[in-house]
């Protein structure tokens, strides 16, 4: 059993068994504290850039020297997520109308449903309305879509038979959403816990969809929906996703790699929900050196902490249980720690906290049952639209230079000038080209 190395057999028994609420206590070692201390010198080593501007005006002309301008970020390069499930499910309008602010305030990244057991209840008729409305709301608010799962054996559809071909039919419904909502949806979890897609909870919950994988290996079945997903959509992002994070998720990985090492897939995802205790952040810093090996970009795909009591098993803590003033304080404190470590990993490029509300009594979410932020919402907003943003403002230089140093992401830059005035836009990004020149003109941008 993951995370109980040490402890009597005894103890181990218990606890698997009664599920008690643990003690809420965090062993921090030298090599943790060493490896947290460095965090805000790799943020501003990896996610920062120096960027010059050549400002010029509507007819190209550069803007003279001396004029003050404002620069100022209004949305991250790296991916700050959560899940979707509830858009518009609220009582009330104003819960509804919260539920939007809250999310488009926050993050840039959200994660739609695609279970197949699920989005296609009945054999042939796929729930693309539901999609659609998701797609809309998040490209009015400028948010990036992500698919997911394409392809997980979590369940058995109702309409599952012994003699339904249900693998190909399941590259096929890969193959049929990436195509749909290609131009959309760039970014898919392509395949969900295939690392454990045999244990015995799959064989109970799925045994003929977990059935139809042993037959032809999981291998095979990885590399089929991979094949589909590129085929689809040669330009997306295909994720492989899982939460077991050992030698089983890496053979899964390593089977994704033909023998010139061009691999199928295009980023890693690590789940991490941590209902229990924390993660170290030894433990952290381990799981992403351990598969950045892979060249590939992580993405923390699935993260909780939860806002009530603590218990082992993990995956047992936090599913009906209400928040606690104790345990949502301790929620903020162990996400800040948990974000700033990851934002600063040089491999991480995007993180989804999992479940952004959920149900009437669901300590893992980051919302109320009404719709109101908990303290760990407040928290992480706190560090991602105020310590890791970057408004400033500058002195325009000769040529209409204009230089500054600021987080990786889209930005607008305003001047005044003979009291009207100007703004433009341009990108600040990790791989781009460090010089731009914005031609300023007379827009409006909200604030």
């Amino acid at each position: 059993m993951r995370g109980v190395r040490g402890w009597s057999f005894f103890a181990v028994v218990l606890l698997a068994s009664c599920a008690r609420e643990v003690a809420d206590t965090q062993i921090e070692t030298e090599e943790d504290r060493r490896i947290f201390a460095g965090a805000e010198e790799r943020i501003e080593k990896y996610r920062k850039g120096d960027m010059t501007l050549e400002l010029v005006d509507a007819e190209g002309r550069a803007l003279e020297a001396g004029v003050k301008v404002v620069i100022e970020q209004v949305r991250h390069e790296f991916l700050f997520g959560s899940t979707i499930f509830a858009l518009g499910e609220w009582e009330t309008a104003e819960e509804n109308q919260r539920y939007e602010e809250l999310f488009s305030g926050l993050l840039n990244y959200a994660t739609l449903p695609f279970y197949w057991w699920r989005y296609e209840v009945e054999r042939g008729a796929p729930r693309y309305e539901q999609t659609e409305e998701y797609v809309r709301w998040c490209k009015a608010n400028n948010i990036t879509c992500k698919g997911h799962p394409l392809a997980s054996n979590g369940t058995d559809s109702d309409w599952f038979t012994d003699q339904t071909p249900i693998v190909d039919l399941q590259v096929a419904a890969v193959a049929d959403r990436v195509r749909r909502f290609k131009g959309d949806i760039h970014i898919w979890d392509v395949v969900n816990e295939m690392a454990g897609y045999d244990i015995p909870r799959q064989w109970k919950a799925a045994p003929r969809f977990t059935a139809a994988i042993e037959e032809i290996g999981v291998g095979e079945f990885v590399r089929r929906c991979f094949a589909a997903a590129r085929e689809a959509d040669p330009e997306a992002t295909l994720i492989i996703n899982d939460y077991i994070l050992d030698a089983r998720y890496e053979d899964v990985i390593e089977a994704l790699i033909d023998e010139d090492g061009e691999a199928m897939f295009d980023a890693i995802g690590m789940q991490s929900h941590q209902h229990g205790r924390a993660y170290s952040a030894a433990k952290t810093w381990e799981m992403c050196q351990r598969f950045s090996r892979f060249g590939k970009p992580l993405h923390f795909t699935e993260t909780t902490f939860v806002s009530g009591k603590l218990a082992w098993p993990p995956d047992m803590a936090g599913k009906e249980w209400p928040s606690t003033p104790e345990g949502e304080k301790r929620q903020a404190e162990y996400a800040a720690r948990f974000y700033t470590l990851v934002f600063s990993h040089p491999q991480v490029e995007a993180i989804t906290w999992w479940a952004f509300s959920a149900g009437r009594h669901n300590a893992r979410a980051l919302l109320n049952p009404d719709a109101t932020g908990k303290p760990a919402y407040y928290e992480l907003k706190r560090l991602i639209k105020e310590k890791w943003w970057t408004k400033t403002e500058a002195t325009v230089g000769e040529g209409g230079k204009v230089q500054f140093r600021g987080f990786f992401g889209d930005y607008k830059v305003v001047a005044t000038v003979g009291g009207e005035k100007l703004s433009g836009t341009f990108k600040l990004g990790k791989k781009e080209v460090r010089s731009a020149t914005v031609r300023l003109e007379r827009r409006v941008y909200a604030d």
